[in-house]
């Protein structure tokens, strides 16, 4: 496969050490492409592109409506490459094609709708004490931005820090995961097709260790979104601490889906299910925590299971695959630790809890959908994000004990509530300390709402007006039209 390198000021080049990495397809472990593996020092010199593009002005004086349409054209290139970014999406991660031509739509929707939203604030007037003057406020391009992606929804999360960064005006310097490069890597060709000038979006490949590091500390980077792990992200913190960066942050959940026993119960297992077991619980909003009243607690868990055994588990690019691989053997034997970990807490294994059998899949990173029954917040495998295809249930027996339950977390990025009784929901949404919570659905979300977390979560939101805000900072403006003397010394 042929595949372009790192992109930096305008120019397709190898890392300056000549490392590369192997990229390899989860399902079979077979190597898709090679690629480069950048360091500090192709970091600092797109750093270095960026910042020289940004001090220039040409991008953040480009006016708004033009950035938007060269935004809204990124949205086109993708649509128009739709299958092409589908099948490496599916090759990188091993998720369903299905799933990855449903995140392309997505994410040509990402980029129009920063498109549309890029003339749209001209900035407000607002009184002045002070007579025959003019007062207003504007908001301006931060600078030069880092970005650090994941590589669950690698070009997903991509776009949502790529569309808001350049309508803003901004430059930026972007670090995908280094084992889920190829998808961003194709969207930087797709960039600079569209316009996007010389230095103004970088692309670099390589670690956290080294590239991440180099962003997060560097003097010369104004911003730094990551989308994450919590420990990292808490490394990116302190490192962004040397020049007081802006930090958007996105650092995972362990999300609660609240079950009462007047829900639709029907929808409520088939969301369930949903809301876990696409792309192998590789997701941050993952429902991993039901937390179900006791009157359905049984009927409910047992229907879970019947659904879960037949699971169709397989390529990606096979149409009746209903989930995926694991991304990589490490986090295979992540997950796996973690399950055993819960059998020592004392949960009880409702069903998988082991690797399959079915000698097709085991050159692939595949692992059982599993649900862990008898489950109390005190125990690890309820707390700790496991990131794979594991369910925990608790039980509960008022409202005010969900909510309790559904709180009791380090994370609040998402949640949901399903009953029949829009009183009761309301009650418990207001009192959970989420960025996103669902009603009757889950892990729905769309460009135009704001996604984020509470508590260690996160800071920041992405998407919706919120997400363009985070690439802006807030300027006054004070113009005295008639100035005179105060005669004070």
């Amino acid at each position: 496969m042929s595949i372009k390198q790192q992109y930096i000021d305008g120019k397709w080049v190898g890392a300056n050490s000549g490392n590369t990495r192997d990229i390899i397809n989860p399902f079979n472990q077979e190597v898709i492409a090679t690629v480069p593996e950048g360091d500090q020092t192709d970091a600092k010199a797109a750093i270095a592109a960026a910042r020289a593009a940004f001090d220039s002005g040409e991008w953040s004086s480009t006016p708004a409506t033009e950035r938007g349409h060269i935004v809204r054209k990124i949205a086109e290139l993708i649509e128009r490459d739709k299958e092409e970014l589908a099948r490496l999406e599916s090759l990188d991660t091993g998720k369903t094609v299905e799933e990855s031509r449903g995140d392309m739509d997505d994410i040509a929707g990402v980029f129009r709708h920063y498109s549309e939203l890029a003339d749209k604030d001209g900035g407000e007037l607002i009184d002045s004490p002070v007579p025959n003057s003019i007062s207003k406020v504007v908001r301006e391009p931060v600078g030069v931005c880092g970005q650090i992606t994941p590589w669950n929804y690698p070009l997903l999360q991509a776009s949502w820090k790529l569309a808001p960064a350049l309508a803003t005006g901004n430059t930026l310097i972007m670090k995908p995961s280094e084992i889920t490069p190829l998808t961003t890597i194709k969207v930087f060709e797709l960039m600079e097709e569209a316009g996007v000038p010389v230095g103004v979006a970088n692309l670099v490949l390589g670690a956290g260790h080294t590239v991440g590091a180099e962003l997060s500390s560097n003097i010369d980077v104004d911003l730094i979104s990551f989308t994450g792990g919590i420990v990292t992200g808490k490394k990116i913190m302190q490192a962004a601490s040397v020049n007081v960066k802006k930090l958007a942050l996105e650092l995972g959940g362990k999300n609660p889906n609240i079950i009462f026993a007047d829900a639709d119960f029907e929808t409520a297992v088939d969301q369930a299910l949903n809301g876990v077991f696409f792309h192998a619980g590789q997701i941050c909003s993952a429902g991993t925590r039901l937390i179900v009243e006791e009157s359905i607690h049984d009927k409910f868990v047992n229907s879970l299971v019947e659904r879960v055994k037949k699971f169709k588990l397989g390529n990606g690019f096979d149409e009746d695959t209903q989930m995926g691989p694991l991304i990589s053997a490490e986090h295979l034997a992540k997950v796996e630790k973690y399950v055993e970990m819960g059998i020592e807490e004392g949960a009880t294994l409702a069903v998988g809890g082991s690797r399959p059998e079915d000698p097709e899949l085991q050159n692939g990173f595949f692992y059982l959908p599993t649900i862990f029954t008898d489950c109390t917040t005190d125990m690890n495998i309820v707390q700790d994000e496991a990131f794979g295809p594991v369910i925990t249930v608790e039980k509960f027996r008022t409202e005010e004990e969900a909510v309790k339950l559904a709180n009791d977390s380090i994370y609040g990025l998402a949640g949901g509530v399903w009953t029949s009784d829009i009183v009761k929901a309301e009650r418990c949404v207001a009192k959970m300390r989420m960025g996103t919570v669902w009603i009757n659905e889950f892990n729905l979300y769309f460009p135009h709402a704001p996604w984020g977390g509470f508590k260690q979560s996160g800071i920041g939101r992405e998407l919706g007006k919120q997400g363009i805000e985070e690439y802006t900072e807030t300027k006054h403006i004070m113009h005295n039209l008639k100035p005179e003397p105060i005669n004070w010394f």
